[in-house]
């Protein structure tokens, strides 16, 4: 992990006369959190890392979104949110270098005080607690199954071994909490996790590559027909529905709170950018051809997690086989990519409740303190959370746009450094509106959708 430098949490105490870390770090400075045994991260390692964060459950949304909206509509909205990612996270470097700031946190401090970063690390909180309470339902979706309106799609577990205790979603969820989530989080640091960053990052590929083949093949035999190019408005409400896709886009790209750790554990953080550009296209590669297969093959009857589609019959050869596999290597996959999400959100809320402490990696009582409490409270959300759906618009209309694009574009539009130009003011400025308006009717709608679900957009 990482180990904040005390100018990133300002109000931290550190030893009077032998700081526990230096207060500013230079560009040409080494920074080795725990010991002389690392010599910095690869930069195939940090790709992988950064893909594995951005490349976590909200592609398993994208889908249906990609339906609500239309195929182009919904294709064009992926590629201009990675083309809007990308230019928050360059604010991000380029103010964190002009502030010697090592965290997200702290270029927020830097900008809006010790306030401003409080607000920050409450967003990431809310946003990533969001990410893993959702991942925390897909797993037990793919290994238990998940009901809906009455009807039951069963989990791999389940259908392997029938219905047993063992097989429960409240059992298989502590099998995993305590054989792959308890090793994995107990990294101090990020790079521990690249190799299992590459694996998941595969796994999301294998996905792709068997829905791509499932399509293909019914293609051939004309078993499918032409999906739906542009969105269905039958009415205002179903307008105003459309919006309440772009929370969840938005969401499938967020990663800036592990831009930061990720580059002070570089050997050469002058490739950033370029880690930051190879993650992305490979990324916004996988949801696009995530969201067109998925919508051509299932159409109007893509669920909310398209996951739970590949639980029937296809309508090719060895369908229930294709069916676990795509199960298996996707939630194989989220398995991975929890403790990436999981590193940056004990960071923050460390950094908010116990702001005077020195850094967590260095009480190993509070770090397994704090560790232990998020498990246990992620366990209980992903037992009450509804739908996958229902986080995504709620985290992804309010957290994940601070985080993604307003804090960004606040953080350049205050210009402490004096670095923005006046194209990174029209861009700050372009991204408040969106972010602000679209999420806005995002929860808007969310709440007209609850007081009059019976006079929807199926009316």
């Amino acid at each position: 992990m990482t180990v904040l430098p005390s100018s990133d949490r300002k109000y931290r105490r550190s030893p009077p006369r032998s700081p526990l870390l230096p207060q500013k770090l230079d560009d040409d400075q080494s920074f080795d959190a725990h010991g002389s045994g690392f010599d910095g991260a690869s930069t195939s390692g940090a790709v992988f890392n950064l893909s594995t964060t951005i490349v976590g459950a909200g592609i398993m949304g994208l889908p249906a979104a990609v339906n609500q909206l239309g195929l182009i509509p919904g294709l064009l909205t992926i590629m201009f949110v990675s083309m809007l990612t990308e230019s928050s996270i360059d604010m991000i470097l380029r103010f964190s270098r002009a502030s010697k700031s090592k965290t997200y946190s702290g270029v927020a401090t830097n900008a809006f005080g010790g306030a401003g970063s409080n607000i920050l690390q409450a967003c990431i909180v809310i946003n990533n607690l969001g990410m893993l309470v959702v991942y925390m339902i897909i797993i037990g979706d793919v290994l238990s199954g998940t009901s809906v309106d009455g009807f039951h799609h069963g989990g791999v577990i389940e259908e392997w071994f029938g219905q047993h205790w063992w097989t429960t979603r409240s059992a298989l969820l502590l099998f995993t909490t305590f054989f792959v989530f308890a090793p994995l989080i107990s990294f101090k640091r990020v790079d521990s996790l690249r190799y299992t960053s590459a694996l998941s990052v595969a796994l999301a590929v294998v996905f792709v590559a068997i829905t791509a083949g499932v399509v293909i093949v019914k293609l051939m035999e004309g078993k499918i027909g032409m999906p739906r190019l542009m969105p269905k408005l039958v009415n205002q409400a179903s307008f105003w529905k459309l919006f309440t896709t772009v929370p969840v886009v938005v969401t499938a790209y967020i990663c800036h709170h592990n831009i930061l750790p990720i580059e002070n554990e570089l050997k050469d953080p002058t490739q950033m950018k370029s880690i930051v550009r190879k993650s992305l296209t490979l990324c916004t590669s996988v949801y696009i051809a995530t969201s067109f297969f998925g919508v051509v093959l299932f159409g109007d009857h893509t669920m909310d997690d398209v996951l739970a589609n590949f639980d029937g019959d296809l309508g090719i050869p060895y369908s229930s086989l294709l069916d676990d596999l795509v199960r298996v290597s996707y939630g194989l996959h989220l398995m991975l990519v929890f403790p990436i999400v999981f590193f940056s959100l004990r960071l923050n809320i460390d950094g908010l409740l116990f702001p005077y402490a020195i850094p967590i990696a260095f009480d190993n009582k509070r770090f397994f303190s704090v560790t232990i409490a998020l498990m246990g409270f992620i366990l209980m959300g992903a037992s009450f959370v509804p739908s996958i759906w229902d986080a995504f618009q709620f985290t992804g209309a309010t957290a994940a746009v601070c985080v993604g694009f307003i804090f960004p574009a606040a953080i350049t539009l205050r210009n402490i450094p004096g670095i923005a130009t006046k194209n990174d003011r029209l861009i700050s400025w372009m991204m408040i509106f969106l972010a602000v308006s679209t999420s806005t009717v995002a929860v808007t709608s969310d709440i007209y959708s609850i007081f009059y679900v019976d006079e929807g957009i199926t009316s």
